[in-house]
């Protein structure tokens, strides 16, 4: 089994800044793939960014330029530094790996902007 466990969510103003983590743990193999996703209440679960092993990377078009998806393999572990925040960023993110056995989530981690 393998295990995602998030960081970094909070409560932030306008324009700041928020880093979130998030590890996994168990029986990891090689992660062939991470994304972060978030979901805003009423509305559906979106992509916000995702990273292959080979450090390819895409992000919706509405963080571009704002936030910076990152991995450490050693530590088998993503980031999401998320600068320039706006209010419609709040949602609860979630992280998502996919590994040769399979695909797995994060819990969540509440990240709300405010005026």
């Amino acid at each position: 089994q393998v295990q995602l466990v998030e960081s970094g969510g909070g409560l932030v103003q306008a324009g700041g800044s928020l880093r979130l983590s998030c590890a996994a743990s168990g029986s990891v193999s090689s992660i062939l793939r991470w994304g972060w996703y978030r979901q805003a209440p009423g509305k559906q679960r979106e992509l916000v960014a995702d990273v292959t092993s080979g450090l390819s990377k895409n992000y919706a078009d509405s963080v571009k330029g704002r936030f910076t998806i990152s991995r450490d393999d050693a530590k088998n572990t993503v980031y999401l530094q998320m600068n320039s925040l706006k209010l419609e960023d709040t949602a609860v993110y979630y992280c998502k790996a996919w590994l040769v056995m399979g695909n797995y989530w994060g819990q969540g981690t509440q990240v709300t902007v405010s005026s």
